[in-house]
């Protein structure tokens, strides 16, 4: 069975939470943790917190196209962060934080225009969501990946990140993966 894939690239704060809910999401099939949209090639952690690296924090989605749209995937997206915060998601503070979709064509990007100016239309033209072709990509450290899943009870895991996967899973039930 050959499956037809997409991915997209979201930037929505903190690359945790994004990566704890699209991993259990249905019809999502990879999701990684990485640094986009900056100067820097190949930056660290550090130098991505230090706000000087012009990166976001990001999460590369891909997703079986038979089983969910790139607008299902948005939508989530849209629910799971806020797109009226410039450059936060709640304590979490610096461009490194900013909301963003970074999309590969030009097909993602007539999708994610659509749906991002209903999301602006829904939040009375506040929305700050950025929307610009992916950039100097490069996947987080190791220590980033699955980060939720290998630390749940970490105190940000627990505090943030577990509200917003719980969220996901009361917003979208028929999304979520049988456990």
């Amino acid at each position: 069975m050959t499956l037809n894939t997409d991915t997209i690239t979201l930037g929505g704060g903190c690359f945790w939470c994004l990566e704890a809910v699209y991993e259990r999401v249905r019809g999502v099939v990879a999701v990684e943790s990485g640094y986009c949209n900056g100067l820097v090639v190949n930056p660290s952690y550090e130098q991505v917190c230090g706000g000087d690296t012009g990166h976001a924090e990001v999460v590369r989605v891909s997703f079986d196209t038979a089983q969910i749209t790139l607008r299902e995937v948005l939508e989530i997206f849209f629910v799971i962060h806020d797109p009226t915060t410039l450059n936060r998601q709640g304590n979490d503070v610096g461009t490194q934080y900013r909301s963003g979709i970074y999309f590969r064509n030009a097909a993602q990007e007539a999708v994610s225009r659509e749906v991002l100016a209903e999301v602006n239309a829904h939040h009375h033209g506040r929305a700050v969501t950025e929307l610009l072709p992916e950039a100097n990509y490069s996947r987080a450290e190791d220590y980033h990946q699955h980060y939720f899943a290998n630390h749940p009870n970490q105190g940000y895991c627990a505090m943030v990140v577990a509200p917003k996967v719980e969220k996901f899973k009361k917003t979208f039930a028929s999304r979520v993966l049988p456990a």
